[in-house]
């Protein structure tokens, strides 16, 4: 049964790091992350299962990882959910090898919530800005408005997160909904800029 549940655990952190994220995300690097916490987990906890302790150090070790974070890299919220599911697939492949009808309705229920939660088209147009405007806004309705001018959308809610009065600028923490375009995405942060034409031939 090891053999089946290591081939159920590769398959999942397969779809999980690259069908899913990478072709959603493209970061290489969180990818190879993904992978090498899955299988790790798996092999430690596959090994520890044999033991007297090994159910209780396991989840103590899934306890442990999952406070961590990847200090290396700044990384969103999104991607700390692959990272909690790449480590639970391992733990559950590895716990559950005796149970193979419940170790591979796990990996579905787990990797079809992934997809759902992360899909293109959910929830599109809600979106999210941490802006640093150049004025201090006292008026709560002047703020919105000047925030919905800025973003051409419908300011659902604001929260000012610092006010400077010396420099004169405040910084806040918006939730919007975009209008109806196509030029609405699901990572709104992240902004193409094109070239200018005259560098368009080199």
């Amino acid at each position: 049964m090891f053999w089946f549940a290591l081939a159920v655990d590769l398959t999942a952190i397969t779809v999980l790091s690259y069908a899913l994220y990478f072709r959603r995300h493209g970061r290489r690097d969180l990818l190879l992350a993904y992978v090498a916490l899955n299988t790790g987990i798996f092999a430690v906890v596959s090994t520890l299962t044999n033991q007297e302790v090994g159910l209780a150090v396991g989840f103590g070790l899934f306890g442990v990882l999952s406070i961590l974070r990847l200090r290396s890299d700044l990384i969103s919220q999104g991607e700390i959910g692959y990272y909690f599911t790449a480590i639970t697939l391992g733990l559950v492949n590895a716990v559950a090898v005796q149970t193979p009808w419940l170790l591979l309705g796990l990996n579905v229920l787990l990797l079809t919530g992934l997809y759902a939660a992360d899909h293109p088209r959910l929830l599109v147009r809600h979106q999210r800005r941490v802006m640093t405007l150049d004025v201090v806004h006292e008026d709560p309705v002047a703020l919105r408005q000047d925030l919905e001018a800025r973003l051409r959308g419908r300011v659902k809610r604001v929260e000012v997160t610092e006010v400077d009065y010396v420099r004169d600028m405040m910084i806040v923490d918006v939730r919007y909904l975009a209008p109806r375009t196509g030029a609405a995405t699901s990572a709104p942060e992240r902004t193409t800029v094109p070239l200018p034409a005259w560098l368009g031939g080199r």
